[in-house]
């Protein structure tokens, strides 16, 4: 049986950030609504993956509105820090999710770990679940990942999260850095929603 594509979404973030991206992934001719139409906060994240995190936020949201909703769970993985702050990567950032206080805290355990770690590459990378959850609980899942290093500071005010600090492979411009239309193509988001583009 032939898939019915998608015509109208719910997608289940209260980031802004992810918001705009995933907006921007999706085809221009589907009806978008976001958690902010219907008033709606975000489940707590109970899962240890990031696709179970992914499944947790699709699921509720879809179930609390009727409509087939998509949703993202995303990180940075530093292999410096055993692949921290991984599922936690909002959280590093306090209560409001403060992406300042996170990319300080991972310089922080960076020289707690290595007090030279400006002088080596420091390999990262970021990861990203989509889910895509149907009022009658079907259900399909797409994984994206992007390889690359920690900048040894902050550049860029393009971009969200972790972006200041990330230069993937094959560039020398963090995130926060790119042009963000460019930006959008290439990470990890992309590379998870390409998996699942023929349901739009």
């Amino acid at each position: 049986m032939k898939n019915k594509k998608i015509s109208k979404i719910l997608i289940g973030t209260n980031n802004q950030g992810k918001l705009r991206e995933i907006t921007n992934l999706l085809p221009k001719n589907i009806k978008i609504y976001s958690t902010k139409n219907f008033n709606l906060k975000s489940p707590r994240e109970t899962g240890k993956t990031f696709k179970s995190n992914a499944l947790i936020k699709a699921k509720f949201f879809s179930q609390k509105t009727n409509l087939v909703c998509l949703s993202d769970d995303s990180g940075l993985e530093i292999d410096l820090l055993k692949k921290k702050p991984g599922i936690y990567s909002a959280r590093w950032g306090g209560k409001g999710s403060d992406f300042n206080k996170a990319m300080q805290r991972v310089y922080k355990e960076l020289d707690r770990k290595d007090k030279e770690w400006r002088e080596k590459k420091i390999s990262a990378r970021f990861i990203c679940a989509l889910v895509i959850y149907w009022p009658n609980r079907k259900k399909i899942y797409s994984v994206g990942k992007i390889s690359g290093k920690i900048s040894k500071t902050k550049k860029g005010r393009n971009g969200f999260g972790y972006d200041p600090i990330f230069i993937p492979n094959g560039y020398k411009k963090t995130f926060a850095e790119m042009n963000k239309s460019y930006k959008y193509k290439i990470d990890h988001r992309a590379r998870a929603f390409k998996k699942i583009k023929r349901f739009f």
